[in-house]
Parts: C-alpha cells; structure tokens; sequence
C-alpha cells in the first residue's frame, strides 16, 4: 500500500507542464531538514501530489516516486537527497489552498499547518477528500 504526499514547486521555476513533459524528473533542490527526511522516506509506488506554490497555490496533478532516496546531483555540499517522479495523472479540477484551508476536515493537514514545508506526508483520510474535491477518482 503505497504512502502520500505533497510536493511543492514554484510553477517559474519547475512547473507541472514540464514534469509531464520530461517524463521522469528527479526531484532536487531541496535544502531543508525535515522535507529531506520526508524525501528519504519515499518508497518506489507512493503518490504525491504535486502543488503549485508562491503562483497558483493549487494541487494540480499527481506523481508518483519510480526512484527512492540518493545524492542529490545539485547540491555543492552537505547530504541532499532527491527521488525521481513521474507525472501520473492533472487534477481534473485543481484544488486551491484557499479551498483546502477552508474545509474543516483537512485543518490538521501539513499544508496547512507548516505551509513553508516543501515535502510533507499526506494521510490516507486528507489524500482520498482532496482527490474527490479535484475530481479524481482512484
């Protein structure tokens, strides 16, 4: 049974567009203790959505890690890790923070409690009510 997640890119810098396009993207760059330790606790088969940050403040489509934790290629020191994604499938309908902030079932959601996290884990009960919200069925 796979996990969940929530992967945040700034859509000028990296943009959902552009993982359906590459294909297999590693997802590098990250430089903060705890969404490393999320990104080291990754495992081949989890789903991630993918969200829009700073522009848009939406999920807008789903990955899923086809490579776990190594060296992140980009880092110049220090022990970085990335994982490879694949675009799996858009939100028919993107859900927006707005949206998310908004509905009491999902207060205790990581996006909205640490909002400055750019890896965070996504419970089963949060992954199923977003995934209806955008209209997507599992």
């Amino acid at each position: 049974m796979p996990h969940y997640w929530l992967v945040k890119s700034e859509p000028d810098a990296f943009s959902w567009d552009q993982q359906v396009a590459n294909g297999v993207e590693p997802w590098t760059g990250v430089r903060n203790h705890a969404a490393k330790q999320n990104l080291s606790a990754m495992k081949k088969g989890d789903l991630a959505f993918f969200y829009h940050s700073n522009i848009g403040k939406q999920i807008v489509g789903v990955v899923e890690v086809v490579r776990e934790a190594y060296a992140d290629p980009t880092a110049d020191s220090g022990n970085w890790v990335c994982v490879d994604m694949k675009a799996v499938r858009p939100m028919p309908r993107p859900v927006t923070l707005v949206e998310i902030k908004a509905d009491p079932a999902l207060a205790d959601m990581a996006l909205v409690r640490q909002s400055r996290l750019s890896v965070m884990p996504v419970s089963k009960q949060h992954w199923d009510r977003i995934c209806r919200m955008g209209g997507l069925t599992q």
